[in-house]
């Protein structure tokens, strides 16, 4: 009786044992599980909000790709006028050229084309001057020749060959030539050159016969050219700086129309020759 008792006790303890290690672990699976059921909330939230952001920046590229291409076409528009500006503003250039041309024909025997191509010579050479109403082509000497110096500087033949060109061209071969030299008012202090050019008479007088002959040397009939200077007495302005007395020591080149007479100029002679 006492073994039978003991055994029901024994089988009852194992039973609440049982049953108590039962309850523990399908307390910690509900535990898991609700954890599991909270990250997969989060992980959605989140997933969400990063959909969300990920919609946002698709609207603004496009947005921002719509701004691009509507401020490349302003851009193209803009240029486009800038460039219809620029053809507007040659062609008016051109026509206040032509007109200055036609406005004094009596002062400039060259046709419209020689004008334009002396007009480009004076563009492409800073230190060439042109004047397209009266024909008139003056060459700064610093450009010919060293400091008292007569001797045309090699760098220089460059503008006087194409400038010979020019009037050599079918236009102009019926046209003369009349070089004219000027110097500033300073006298001759070097000794070296005061033995070649005594004075600044003999100054301009001898460079405009150098140019005179570099000009026959690039193909312009002797017959159709003349030489003269001036000295210091035909200043462009007052000789008081440096830079006036550049601008006064020149050469200028003056295209004389066949029945032009200019300082005892005959044409007849030419002939008689």
């Amino acid at each position: 009786m006492a073994l039978c008792t003991r055994m029901c006790l024994w089988s009852v303890v194992s039973l609440l044992a049982v049953a108590q290690v039962g309850c523990c672990c399908g307390a910690r699976r509900n535990q898991y599980l609700t954890q599991a059921q909270l990250r997969n909330q989060q992980l959605w939230a989140q997933n969400r909000a990063l959909s969300m952001q990920r919609d946002g920046f698709g609207g603004n590229v496009g947005q921002l790709q719509q701004e691009n291409a509507a401020l490349k076409q302003n851009l193209d528009l803009a240029n486009q006028r800038l460039n219809n500006l620029a053809s507007s503003n040659n062609q008016l250039e051109q026509r206040v050229q032509d007109m200055l041309v036609s406005a004094n024909r009596g002062n400039n025997p060259l046709s419209d084309d020689m004008t334009r191509k002396l007009e480009e010579l004076r563009q492409k050479y800073p230190e060439f001057e042109f004047d397209p109403r009266t024909g008139v082509s003056k060459f700064h000497t610093d450009l010919l020749f060293e400091l008292g110096s007569d001797q045309v500087r090699p760098d220089a033949m460059r503008v006087l060959q194409e400038f010979a060109q020019i009037m050599n061209h079918a236009d102009a071969s019926h046209l003369n030539v009349l070089v004219v030299g000027h110097t500033d008012d300073k006298p001759i202090s070097k000794s070296t050159t005061r033995a070649r050019h005594p004075t600044n008479w003999h100054l301009s007088t001898d460079r405009a016969d150098s140019v005179v002959l570099a000009l026959k040397k690039s193909g312009i009939d002797e017959k159709r050219m003349g030489a003269a200077g001036y000295g210091m007495f035909q200043p462009v302005a007052p000789n008081t700086n440096d830079a006036n007395r550049q601008k006064n020591r020149r050469v200028e080149i003056f295209v004389l129309a066949p029945d032009a007479v200019v300082a005892g100029w005959d044409p007849a002679a030419h002939s008689t020759r």
